[in-house]
């Protein structure tokens, strides 16, 4: 293989390796009691050589911690190389690529991107969350810079030295809803699509779900690429929170905690059983066709690790009798994939997701005439509201048009005025006011039942009722058809309909609309 390769992204890709990550939460502080246990685990882990990498989380749960990125860098050191986590949640998109620059300067090549959880506490109180950019439009910075970054200079644009980076995306597959299910995989796509080298599971314990994830994989015609399974050993107190949906997106169901609360009545079998059903769960994970598994777990030692793999590897021939040992649907679930009665898993036939229209409103009802007629160039008002656009641009009418169009999307949309509108890709709702992440390419990993992350059982998910708004009119492909970039802030407080007529923002360069040419000065 060349030698550029990662050796995390060597085992994901050699036929005869089944990879091994190793989770570590380093906690807050610099030298403390959790940094110490996260070095010593890392010497455990390069001596043993069963792990290929060990992952680095970044400010778990929108809590501060230490910097996965500097950690990382001298976990680097020791001779187990860090899959850093690289989120959104707290970095503009300037700070992104500047880690990034000082991440490839210290041979950290591995990055999990995410969007991340929102963030939660904070010096003083909870801190501002940032989410500049998406997973989707982080991985495609990442992939312009691997191909060699072109930035301005004084003297036009200069190719700035290729990157070496193996990055990766999450995905959730345990979503009770079609809505949220379907949209789920739909910015999967677009992840792929922006260069994501490698997909990790989100956490949950139905063996039917990441079989799914599997046949997705081939749906997409992505089955090349590697996926791993999150493999998260349970404790008690762990999967109370997450019953209560207390970690977003990760899913622990009614039957499996009852299960688990059983168990920890014995204390002295409570831990032996838990680690084997880690094992059982590596072995079917093995066996499904997995390129390896992420191992998790609080308070989980390196012998521990050492064991799920050794008992594992003991199982995986017997993998399939299994499966079934792992049934915890959520109730109600969605599944992609008809049933197979004879594995316990899927098949491959699609389920029929033609029945069923959701119903919209009358108000999504004006909004799609209102673009028919005015925005759509072969529209009737197209060619006057153009001639408006530009006569008010630049003249004294133009910060009252501004005005009047903010405050008629304010009352619709709780608009935001960024100026670079996204309501022509959501279904008409705004995902830069009514989702706290901003999310412009797809649901965040978070949802519940349907229901936002930072706001359970109180505001529906916005891409949610994105795709149920389209699937009435047969039109929910178009989550998927294409990469929405971010904002350009430079256009913020402005008018986005001005923006649109005049060739500005990101739904007029793709369509094709130009920007008035400048006149010439005598």
């Amino acid at each position: 293989m060349p030698d550029y390769l990662s050796r995390y992204q060597q085992s994901l890709v050699a036929k005869d390796v089944f990879s091994i990550t190793w989770e570590l939460v380093p906690g807050r502080g610099a030298f403390e009691k959790a940094q110490a246990e996260v070095i010593a685990s890392a010497e455990l882990a390069a001596k043993g050589g069963k792990v290929h990498a060990l992952t680095l989380t970044d400010n778990p749960s929108g809590n501060p911690a230490i910097s996965a990125e500097m950690l990382g860098a001298e976990v680097n050191r020791l001779g187990i190389e860090p899959l850093v986590h690289f989120t959104c949640k707290d970095k503009n998109r300037n700070e992104l690529e500047a880690l990034l620059h000082g991440l490839e300067r210290a041979g950290v090549r591995n990055l999990l991107v995410m969007t991340g959880d929102y963030t939660n506490s904070g010096h003083r109180g909870r801190a501002k969350p940032v989410f500049d950019l998406d997973a989707t439009q982080l991985l495609g910075l990442i992939a312009d810079m691997n191909k060699g970054l072109e930035v301005p200079t004084l003297r036009g644009t200069s190719t700035l030295a290729p990157t070496h980076f193996f990055a990766g995306a999450a995905v959730s597959p345990f979503k009770a809803l079609e809505a949220e299910q379907v949209t789920q995989y739909y910015k999967l796509k677009k992840k792929l699509e922006a260069g994501a080298q490698f997909i990790v599971t989100q956490l949950g314990y139905d063996a039917r779900k990441f079989h799914e994830v599997l046949l997705i994989m081939k749906h997409l015609g992505y089955g090349h690429v590697p996926v791993v399974a999150n493999l998260y050993v349970l404790t008690l107190p762990a999967a109370r929170l997450m019953n209560k949906n207390g970690v977003p997106g990760c899913v622990v169901t009614d039957r499996l905690l009852a299960q688990l609360e059983e168990e920890a009545a014995d204390k002295a079998t409570a831990k032996e059983r838990r680690l084997e059903r880690a094992a059982r769960m590596y072995a079917w994970m093995k066996g499904m066709g997995f390129a390896g598994v992420h191992i998790g777990g609080h308070g989980l030692k390196y012998e521990d690790v050492e064991f799920i793999i050794s008992r594992g590897e003991e199982l995986v021939p017997s993998w399939q009798d299994l499966v079934r040992e792992f049934d915890y649907p959520m109730p109600g679930g969605w599944y992609c994939f008809e049933k197979d009665p004879d594995t316990g898993l899927n098949t491959e036939t699609p389920v029929d997701r033609s029945a069923g229209r959701p119903g919209v409103g009358l108000g999504y009802r004006c909004f799609r005439l209102l673009h028919g007629t005015m925005f759509e160039p072969k529209g009737i008002l197209f060619r006057p509201m153009s001639w408006l656009a530009h006569a008010v641009d630049g003249s004294r009418l133009e910060h009252l048009f501004t005005r009047l169009e903010h405050v008629g999307k304010q009352v619709t949309n709780e608009c935001l005025h960024c100026g670079d509108c996204a309501l022509f890709d959501v279904a008409y709702l705004c995902p830069m006011s009514q989702c706290p992440k901003g999310q412009r390419n797809g649901p965040c990993g978070g949802g519940y039942q349907g229901w936002c992350e930072v706001y359970p059982g109180e505001k529906q998910c916005v891409w949610v009722r994105a795709y149920n708004r389209l699937k009435h009119y047969g039109e929910e492909a178009e989550i998927a058809s294409r990469q929405v970039p971010p904002p350009d802030w430079e256009l913020y407080r402005t008018s986005s309909w001005l923006n649109y007529y005049l060739g500005r923002d990101h739904t007029a360069k793709r369509i094709g609309i130009k920007p008035p040419e400048k006149k010439a000065t005598s």
